[in-house]
């Protein structure tokens, strides 16, 4: 490194308050997994930044949203308060290009992420960028990184866009600010409105969680040395066929990948039935389309993949899909106590972590220029790749599928609790998934059945998954 710029900045609001819902859910997560999540990551910059472009981009983000303005404080014995501070300064660190400087932003980012965080003292930013040795002022690469305490995927995408309405040249703001803040989200928790989506959300909730399986894989396993493992998947076929599967049922790609999980999860657990935790952006509600904040909640998506085509299993996601986003906005503290309560009256231990997060996110709604012939997808096959992860023992969900976009392909990367779900699973699932698709692309009839098979050891394959 060879400087720390001090950036000061300056904004609209000041207070504190309670923690907003997705505020509370991140600070909780943070406690029980005993880290911080990040968003963000690396980029090369356009030919003629200046590091002083990105300074002055670093001050305009942070005077200009509130949630990279925010830090905790203790409030007695139960969760903390949100604190904004209307002004202060944050370091931005300037490296020297050692000659790879894609290499070396790769290597802060990854000090960045492991480096402890302190919510109570430290801002939810951290922030750097690798410089030209030979002209210093000369930027190449930058890393940034912010706590998912005060930003969701959404939110960072909304605060991207916000950048249009910075004057890099002068500094100046070119409009107002959009989008709630999240004092004023948390006020807003407190009122009517927000109290009865908050009432129905639980209404939905204990109604699916009195009738689902209690656990979605049956046998308990032996588990692995390093009990939570991943694999991902990278598709060329799965790209090519979701557009053809799209174009025919009308639906956006993510859902489909959804209905493909609830068929294999369905077929290696032996139950049809499944719910699944799907991310909701809550941004089709008045005010949160444009916020840089954390407003994603998980819905309950509970699928039904017994006794019909794929074409039909797709249909039944969309319609879960579309419930589950309707019932995604809660008090997590709430929420938990629900789970906790139902299984007690029901006397079981209810898993309702398995996770479908597509990060994909707007990529995943844009349809195909074209529907690509039968023959290239199914040349595409021979581009598969599946490779392993770092396994570990750091505490995670039963099962949780993330769905990356990748240079003309998808990946699926399945991270699982192997007391759950064996390494042999794993790739059946991941396969499945993808030759599921693929089969459905190539018949321009109703899919095959998707039904369960049930079979006698949960722990391996319990039926044969269709060629591609």
């Amino acid at each position: 490194m060879t400087q720390r710029i001090t950036v000061p900045f300056e904004g609209e609001g000041s207070g504190a308050g309670e923690l907003t819902w997705g505020q509370f859910a991140a600070w909780r997560s943070m406690q029980v997994v005993e880290a911080t999540e990040w968003a963000g990551g690396t980029m090369p910059l356009a030919a003629g930044t200046t590091v002083r472009d990105v300074v002055t981009t670093l001050g305009f983000i942070m005077s200009r949203h509130q949630s990279l303005r925010t830090r905790l404080r203790p409030a007695g014995d139960g969760p903390p308060e949100q604190v904004l501070s209307s002004s202060g300064a944050i370091t931005l660190e300037v490296y020297d290009d050692d000659g790879d400087p894609e290499a070396l932003a790769a290597t802060i980012r990854a000090r960045y992420e492991a480096a402890p965080w302190d919510p109570y003292t430290d801002w939810p930013v951290r922030m750097a960028v690798v410089a030209d040795a030979q002209d210093p002022g000369r930027a190449l690469w930058f890393v940034a990184l912010y706590c998912h305490m005060v930003i969701d995927g959404y939110g960072f995408e909304a605060l991207i866009a916000d950048l249009a309405n910075l004057d890099t040249a002068t500094g100046r703001h070119l409009a107002p600010v959009a989008g709630v803040q999240p004092l004023e989200l948390a006020a807003a928790q407190q009122g009517p409105a927000a109290r009865r989506a908050h009432q129905a959300s639980l209404r939905y909730w204990e109604k699916q969680l009195r009738a689902i399986e209690p656990r979605r894989f049956p046998v308990e396993l032996t588990p692995q040395p390093e009990r939570w493992c991943e694999a991902t998947l990278s598709s060329p076929a799965t790209h090519l066929a979701l557009a053809a599967v799209a174009a025919r049922a009308k639906v956006h790609s993510g859902t489909i990948l959804l209905a493909a999980y609830a068929v294999m999860l369905g077929r290696l657990s032996g139950h049809p039935v499944g719910a699944f935790r799907i991310v909701v952006s809550n941004r089709f509600r008045p005010g949160f389309a444009e916020s840089v904040s954390n407003l994603a909640q998980a819905g309950l998506a509970v699928i039904d993949t017994g006794g019909c085509t794929f074409d039909e299993a797709v249909a039944r996601t969309f319609k879960s899909q579309l419930t589950a986003g309707m019932y995604a906005y809660y008090h997590p503290r709430d929420l938990w106590a629900l789970v906790a309560r139902v299984g007690a009256e029901r006397g079981v231990d209810l898993d309702t972590g398995c996770y479908f997060n597509d990060r994909r996110r707007f990529a995943a709604q844009v349809p195909a220029l074209d529907v690509p012939a039968p023959a290239r997808i199914t040349a595409a096959l021979a581009g598969s790749a599946l490779r392993w992860g770092p396994s570990s023992d750091e505490w995670d969900a039963t099962c949780f599928l993330h769905v990356d976009a990748a240079v003309d392909a998808v990946e699926l990367t399945w991270r699982v609790d192997t007391a759950a779900v064996s390494p042999t699973m794993v790739e059946t699932c991941l396969r499945g998934i993808e030759s599921l698709i693929v089969t459905a692309a190539l018949d321009p009839a109703p899919s095959g059945p998707a039904a369960t098979v049930a079979g006698p050891d949960a722990g391996v394959p319990v039926a044969a998954v269709p060629a591609g």
